[in-house]
């Protein structure tokens, strides 16, 4: 991993700890929610990280839900209490756990962070930051929505949990980019809280609503699989432009029977991966770079087989 010169911790909090030179013990992963593939192709990235060394055993955990995030915050706090060695977080709300990854950096625990951005009262308390790059990514879904349905008439977004850094990214610059470069007028955001369910329902009520919409943004897994079942149920799936995020198998499905144009896909493995071995290199002594892009990668009918999609479906 290329190093940097980023402190490991601050030798003011850390001063006597001699702290991060070689520790063994647990790495703790703790995740938004564990009922969705994409997090647990996270799981399976970090667990790639971990096999065939000794030193360190890995933890998984999230809530039941990414609204849960007090449950989220206990689950950090609970690390902390046991003394786990490091911890990869994604936080699924920049300012709550931003408290608990400051109590982490005074006890010595590095944190690196991945998919989403924790509030900037936070900076300094944690070792790197792995993500897509949601602003980069929001602006291509936005690109391809404007060549599929021109620059006038209306688009709907369909978005997850209001603030959370992914969604700022992603959905915030989908938004600036439609304004900036066309007329079209945008229907929402409407959130879905993450749950397929009421995405479903949400985009149901939608379409109805909007007889002439032309185009329709699912800005996650479970919003997307929502968003593309209801177009099935309403007869629509075809008819509308909709481009969706993330691959699990369902939103794979979509792309190769039409009901999507697209789904955008982030590299979920590597940030598993690639964050438990920040961890790991920085309980070794070494330097990260502090911010590693884990990429995206726009996934359509005609490259779903080929291996630059393969690669980040799950």
């Amino acid at each position: 991993m290329k190093t940097t010169l980023v402190p490991v911790l601050a030798a003011g909090l850390l001063a006597g700890a001699a702290a991060v030179s070689a520790q063994a013990g647990e790495i703790a992963v703790i995740v938004k929610t564990t009922s969705s593939n994409f997090w647990q192709n996270v799981n399976r990235g970090a667990q790639a990280a971990i096999e065939g060394q000794s030193e360190h055993t890995l933890s998984f955990d999230g809530p039941a839900s990414e609204s849960a995030i007090a449950d989220q915050v206990n689950l950090v706090e609970n690390a902390i209490n046991r003394g786990v060695s490091g911890i990869v977080l994604a936080p699924s709300d920049p300012e709550a756990l931003a408290p608990a990854v400051k109590r982490a950096y005074e006890n010595a625990i590095p944190v690196v962070i991945i998919d989403s951005a924790l509030a900037d009262s936070a900076q300094g308390t944690y070792q790197a930051f792995l993500s897509t790059d949601n602003c980069a990514a929001g602006e291509e879904v936005a690109k391809m929505m404007i060549d599929e349905v021109g620059t006038e008439g209306k688009v709907a977004i369909m978005s997850y949990v209001a603030g959370v850094g992914s969604e700022i990214g992603r959905v915030g610059c989908f938004t600036d980019y439609i304004e900036a470069n066309s007329k079209l007028d945008i229907v929402g955001p409407y959130y879905s809280q993450s749950q397929m369910a009421l995405a479903l329902n949400q985009t149901t009520d939608v379409l109805a609503a909007n007889g002439d919409l032309k185009g329709i943004f699912g800005a996650n897994e479970p919003t997307a699989v929502g968003m593309g079942r209801a177009l099935v149920q309403s007869g629509k799936a075809g008819e509308i432009a909709a481009i969706g995020f993330d691959g699990n198998g369902d939103l794979q499905q979509f792309v190769r029977d039409g009901t999507l144009k697209a789904t955008a896909v982030q590299g979920s493995f590597q940030m598993g991966e690639e964050g438990v071995k920040a961890v790991m290199e920085i309980l070794a002594g070494n330097r990260v770079e502090p911010q590693i892009d884990t990429g995206v990668v726009l996934v359509t009918p005609d490259n779903i087989d080929d291996p630059v999609a393969q690669n980040v479906l799950y």
